[in-house]
């Protein structure tokens, strides 16, 4: 009776060594994973600010000439809108 409590102890501080084991593994494969996500990043930027250097800036567009008189649309009020949708038939 008493090996099966010793077996016990001694099964789960081998589980308990495993999953630390894991641990580590796994962030170490993380960190390796953000380090080379960071000069991928580092690289890609490099080489935006090379092609965006070396093409022309794209030129300004040009302002729009106002136009005299009343817009196209009619820019009413809510009191307007409603009236008319009543006239419709669409009101209540």
């Amino acid at each position: 009776m008493a090996d099966k409590p010793k077996k016990n102890e001694e099964h789960a501080q081998l589980v308990k060594l495993q999953r630390a084991n894991d641990a580590k593994t796994a962030a170490a494969e993380y960190e390796a994973a953000a380090v080379a996500t960071r000069a991928k990043t580092e690289r890609l930027r490099a080489l935006r600010l090379a092609r965006e250097a070396a093409a022309p800036a794209p030129a300004a567009p040009k302002p729009k000439a106002k136009t005299k008189g009343k817009a196209k649309g009619k820019s009413g009020n809510l009191s307007d809108w409603l009236d008319g949708q009543a006239k419709e038939g669409r009101g209540r």
